[in-house]
């Protein structure tokens, strides 16, 4: 697993770059995450936690939806206890759409409907023998565009506004 927190990827390779990252109660899980991710060919950039001691989620979770919106990594997992933190403060990040996924119906909606780019994973309810398959179709599932991305365009619209970028 690459430890390299400044991934500097060929453009045509940012799509290959995965960046993850947990707090203590999702370490476990982000292991898993990686071990997928890597069988699966892509390169695994690790922005920590790298123990089940006790840390911030917020640290971790911005790491990896800054390098997502940054473009040194084409999609980021991020992993807490719910997932419901981690996905808060992802969302956060301009050009980031975080989703709290918990099956693979989920992981694909959430790339169908809402061009999702960081997946956000319970750690203490997502099952490790699920995790291949919800991975796999989140990876594999394209943005259906249409209707909506409309909507998803309306997203970064209001970011802009809360921003003060329009008046």
């Amino acid at each position: 697993m690459t430890d390299n927190k400044s991934p500097s990827p060929d453009a045509n390779e940012t799509g290959r770059v995965v960046a993850i990252g947990s707090d203590h109660a999702g370490f476990e899980l982000k292991q898993a995450v990686a071990q997928v991710l890597e069988k699966m060919g892509y390169q695994v950039v690790d922005f920590g936690t790298n123990s089940k001691d006790s840390c911030d989620y917020p640290d971790y979770a911005r790491q990896v939806a800054t390098a997502v919106s940054a473009g040194q990594a084409g999609r980021g997992i991020i992993c807490c206890g719910s997932g419901i933190g981690v996905s808060i403060v992802a969302n956060k990040v301009r050009r980031v759409r975080a989703a709290l996924v918990h099956d693979a119906e989920q992981a694909s909606l959430s790339r169908q409907h809402n061009d999702a780019n960081v997946l956000c994973l319970a750690g203490r309810s997502t099952p490790v023998e699920s995790l291949a398959g919800i991975i796999d179709t989140w990876m594999t599932t394209a943005f259906e565009g249409g209707r909506h991305e409309r909507r998803v365009k309306k997203i970064e619209v209001s970011r802009a506004f809360e921003q003060g970028l329009f008046s």
